[in-house]
C-alpha cells in the first residue's frame, strides 16, 4: 500500500511500443490496478488515460479499479468512474461505491466487505512476531487505520489509535468493533520478497499474504480474499466470464488477478512474478501502458465492426 496522492491531469501523451501479446479478445470488463499501473509515479492520471477509460465505458466495456488502497484513498480516481462506479479495494476485502465518496456523496460507501477475522489476525501477528522479530503492525478497519508505536509514519492520521496489534485487535477494547479489512506488517531489515516468503511459509495457512509496496510492507487479508476472488464474485454477478476480462497490474498482489483473467498485462515496470503470471506486457505506468492497450482494443473492435 503506497502513499495517497491526489490525481491531476497530466498532459503528456508518450508514444510507446505496441504491447506484446496475442490478439486481444473484445472484453466486457477491464480490471486495472492503480498504483504503478493506471497511476503515474506522481499519482496522476494522464489525460490520455482518462480519455481511454471514458471511451471504454462508452463502448460498453465496464472498468473496475482493483487496488490495495483503502476506500478513503480512492479520491484519486473517484472523478473518473462511469456507470456503476464500483471499485474493489484493500486487495479484495471491500467493494466500494465511489459515488459515495465523490463530489456528490450518496452515503453508501461499502457495498460488500470480506473481513479478516480478528482471531485469525492475532494468529498471524503471533506467528510473524516469532518468525521475524522487529515486525511492526497496523490494522486497517472499515473506519480507518490504527497502528503500533513502531510502525513507520507512512502517512499521518490524527484519528488513529496507537497501541500494540494485540490491543488493537481485541474486540473487548474496540468500542465499535469495526470489521478488519487487512493487517499491515512492516520490517525494517528484511528484503521485501524475503519477508513475503517468510510470512507465507509461517502464517500463510491462516490468511492471504501479499505485498504491493517497494518496501518490506506486507498486506494480510482474510483466507482466500484477494483481488482475484472478489473480482470473480463481481463478474459472476454480472454474468461475465474470466475470458471476457482484461486485467492490468504490476506487483505481487496482482498475480492472482492476472492469472484468473482471460487476458492480462504486466506493466513495463512490473515485478518479475507479475511478468511471469501475465499473458502479455505493455509499457510502463509512466508511459500510459493501460491506455495504450485500451486504445488498441477499441481500434480492433471498430475494425471488426466495419463491413
Amino acid at each position: 500500500m503506497r502513499e495517497d496522492g491526489r490525481v491531476t491531469s497530466a498532459p503528456q501523451r508518450p508514444d510507446g511500443p505496441t504491447p506484446t501479446s496475442r490478439p486481444t479478445p473484445i472484453p466486457r470488463l477491464i480490471a486495472t490496478d492503480l498504483d504503478g499501473t493506471l497511476l503515474r509515479d506522481d499519482k496522476t492520471v494522464s489525460s490520455r488515460t482518462v480519455a481511454a477509460l471514458a471511451a471504454a465505458e462508452e463502448a460498453g466495456i465496464a472498468v473496475f479499479f482493483v487496488t490495495g488502497r483503502p476506500a478513503r484513498w480512492m479520491g484519486v480516481v473517484s472523478d473518473h468512474v462511469q456507470g456503476h462506479g464500483l471499485a474493489i479495494c484493500a486487495n479484495g476485502a471491500a467493494v466500494v461505491d465511489l459515488h459515495a465518496i465523490g463530489p456528490v456523496p450518496t452515503g453508501r460507501e461499502f457495498v460488500q466487505v470480506r473481513p479478516l477475522p480478528r482471531i485469525t489476525a492475532l494468529k498471524v501477528v503471533e506467528a510473524l512476531r516469532a518468525a521475524a522479530p522487529g515486525t511492526s503492525f497496523a490494522v486497517e478497519l472499515t473506519t480507518g487505520i490504527n497502528y503500533e508505536p513502531a510502525y513507520p509514519p507512512f502517512f499521518q492520521d490524527p484519528g488513529a489509535n496507537v497501541a500494540t496489534a494485540e490491543q488493537l485487535l481485541d474486540e473487548a477494547r474496540d468500542d465499535d468493533s469495526a470489521p478488519v479489512l487487512k493487517v499491515l506488517a512492516h520490517h525494517a531489515e528484511l528484503a521485501p520478497d524475503e519477508f513475503l516468503a517468510l510470512a507465507r511459509s509461517t502464517a500463510g495457512a491462516y490468511a492471504s499474504i501479499t505485498r504491493s509496496s517497494p518496501t518490506s510492507l506486507l498486506e494480510i487479508s482474510g483466507p482466500d480474499v484477494s483481488k482475484a476472488s472478489t473480482l470473480a464474485l463481481c463478474c459472476e454477478e454480472r454474468g461475465i466470464s474470466p475470458a471476457e476480462v482484461v486485467a492490468f497490474g504490476d506487483m505481487p498482489n496482482d498475480v492472482e488477478m492476472l492469472t484468473w483473467a482471460g487476458t492480462s498485462y504486466a506493466m513495463g515496470n512490473a515485478h518479475p512474478d507479475v511478468i511471469a503470471a501475465a499473458s502479455g506486457r505493455t509499457v510502463a505506468n509512466n508511459e500510459d501502458g493501460v491506455a495504450l492497450v485500451i486504445e488498441r482494443i477499441l481500434a480492433e473492435r471498430a475494425a471488426r465492426a466495419r463491413p
